[in-house]
């Protein structure tokens, strides 16, 4: 296994996990957390494959990404209900620092793949970082957090992804730029989620 499709199953892991607790948060029945935690982890994904034009979608060639967020829905559905006094606003925010981390090197990574210009390929991060969120507040009846919170939730994608792509550019090593980048996004939007920084409104 790659490190890169790696680090895609970890990040669909993790967006899986913010789409079930969300579900679980609105007391959705078992087909909306699977509903809700697939769209979440394929969104970003999907849609960056759309721009992209690679077909077919990535989930489309590895069904079994697909599975396995089926398999966990039936046993994280019980799971949550039983610890959903620990789900929280945290929870969900941890869970998605981490998604958008993981999904927006490796949006951006896919995009080099693709021989896009760089900034696009950074843009292209951004969009496989946050677009799976986006749907899952949506469909949640909620104001897409990276629109609400004031928070420069996309802009750590946006520093991150050239982070990665500098650190390629100037010799790095790819492995220890994937890592450190995607934990750089992830932090970063922990630290500004901890000490309340937001954007002028």
């Amino acid at each position: 296994m790659t490190l890169i499709k790696f680090i895609e199953i970890m990040a669909i892991l993790v967006g899986a996990f913010s789409g079930f607790i969300e579900a679980r948060r609105k007391r959705m029945d078992l087909v909306g957390v699977f509903t809700v935690a697939f769209i979440t982890a394929f969104g970003g994904g999907t849609l960056r494959d759309i721009l992209l034009d690679r077909r077919p979608l990535f989930w489309v060639i590895h069904q079994e990404y697909a599975i396995l967020i089926f398999v966990l829905a039936l046993v994280a559905s019980p799971l949550i209900r039983t610890l959903r006094q620990i789900v929280s606003e945290r929870l969900i925010v941890i869970a998605d620092a981490v998604g958008l981390g993981l999904f927006s090197i490796a949006g951006t990574s896919a995009a080099l793949d693709a021989n896009m210009p760089i900034f696009i390929a950074s843009m292209m991060g951004v969009i496989t970082g946050i677009f799976g969120g986006v749907l899952r507040d949506i469909v949640c009846n909620e104001v897409p957090m990276v629109f609400r919170d004031g928070k420069p939730y996309a802009i750590c994608a946006f520093l991150g992804n050239w982070m990665f792509l500098l650190m390629g550019k100037y010799g790095a090593e790819h492995d220890f730029a994937l890592w450190s980048s995607a934990l750089f996004i992830s932090g970063l939007r922990l630290i500004t989620w901890k000490f309340d920084l937001r954007m002028g409104r």
